[in-house]
This record gives C-alpha cells, sequence and structure tokens, in this order.
C-alpha cells in the first residue's frame, strides 16, 4: 500500500519565512517514520496512515502559535492504484476492518474521547472520496457522518464539503479516523482538507 500527504501552508503574514521553517521543523519527530520531501509547492509526507495525522497536527499547531492567521491545505490519499506499494507506509493498525457500522463508530469515537488536546483552536473543512470499484461507498459515507456528526468537531453540513472547528488534536484525529475506519482496507481512499486558525473573520 501506498498513503501519503501532498500538504502545503500558508501564513498569512509578511513574516511568513519563519513561520514556516518553523513549522516544518515541527516535523522532525516523525521523519524516522516518514519520507518528507519538499519543494516551493508542497511538502510530501509518505507513511503510516495513522502517522500522517499526526505530523500534519504537529506542522499546523507550531504555526497556528505563532498568533498568525494560517491555513493549510492538504490532499491525503491511501491505496492510489497508481503508486507503487512502500514498505514505509505499512500501518500498524487495521484500516477499515470489517466490524459492524456501530462498532467502528464506537471504536473511533473512543480513540477522539482519550485524545488529549493541544489547547489550539481550529477551524477545518473536508470532502471524503472512498474511490474504486466498492458498491457499498454510499455506506462507508454515511458510516463517516454519523461518526463526524458525534465526534465533538462537528460544525455543519457545507455544499461538498463539511466544516469541523474545535480543538487542533481533536480535529486531526477525527480527520485521520475517517480516513483509517471508513473505507475497505483495499480501497482507494482520498481527503482533501483545508484548516485555519487565527483568522480575523472569527474575532469579534
Amino acid at each position: 500500500m501506498f498513503s501519503g500527504a501532498q500538504v502545503s501552508l500558508y501564513p498569512m503574514t509578511s513574516n511568513f519565512v519563519p513561520v514556516i521553517l518553523d513549522a516544518v521543523k515541527a516535523l522532525d519527530p516523525h521523519r524516522e517514520q516518514l519520507r518528507i520531501e519538499t519543494d516551493d509547492l508542497s511538502t510530501l509526507l509518505v507513511g503510516p496512515p495513522e502517522i500522517l495525522f499526526k505530523a500534519m497536527h504537529d506542522l499546523f499547531v507550531t504555526a497556528a502559535r505563532s498568533g498568525e492567521h494560517v491555513v493549510l491545505h492538504v490532499t491525503v490519499s491511501r491505496g492510489c492504484p497508481g503508486e507503487p506499494d512502500a514498505e514505509i507506509c505499512r500501518p500498524s493498525v487495521v484500516l477499515g476492518e470489517r466490524k459492524p457500522t456501530s462498532e467502528r463508530i464506537s471504536s473511533a469515537q473512543a480513540v477522539i474521547d482519550s485524545t488529549a488536546e493541544s489547547n489550539q483552536h481550529v477551524s477545518a473543512q473536508f470532502s471524503y472520496y472512498p474511490l474504486g470499484e466498492n458498491k457499498e461507498y454510499m455506506t462507508e459515507i454515511y458510516a463517516a457522518i454519523d461518526f463526524i456528526k458525534n465526534s465533538g468537531v462537528f460544525s455543519k453540513s457545507k455544499n461538498f464539503c463539511t466544516k469541523l472547528e474545535g480543538d487542533a488534536a481533536k480535529v486531526f484525529g477525527t480527520l485521520g479516523q475517517v480516513f483509517l475506519n471508513f473505507a475497505p482496507e483495499q480501497a482507494h481512499v482520498t481527503l482533501d482538507i483545508t484548516v485555519s486558525a487565527n483568522s480575523p473573520s472569527t474575532k469579534k
């Protein structure tokens, strides 16, 4: 299997260079588990699906703690048929375990409930695509929606996407559980994610 994310960070400040460089340094604890490549457009993270969201959380929270308005855009994928299997991507958890939907939702919620907060408020919106020939893809989407609505970070449904809001650790954790649990292991799954912190539009 191949899993990875293309990550682009946008600090809304003229002093953007140190914000970006400090955020990239936050990936250092994950470098043994990830292949990381950076160019002028994005940073590629390749590795186990369960590690990707922890790394993205650390990168974004570091940037957000600068106090500047920062936005992260991510395309994350697992199981793409156009990518070769990579040993570094071998997960330590079972992906999309074929348990009853209610059990998968309960297991995912238990992970979120036990997640320590990062004390950084964020807003996010995402679209979820379980691809391939799986005729039950809408069942998986509805299961993910049921989980999200009870996750504690659901904000509202929007055209073509869902908005989340809350502590960064809970938001990234919820996105990670969707990615891990709501499509079969052999499925091609992608998420398109935008995360924002310190936006002036949220300040009164």
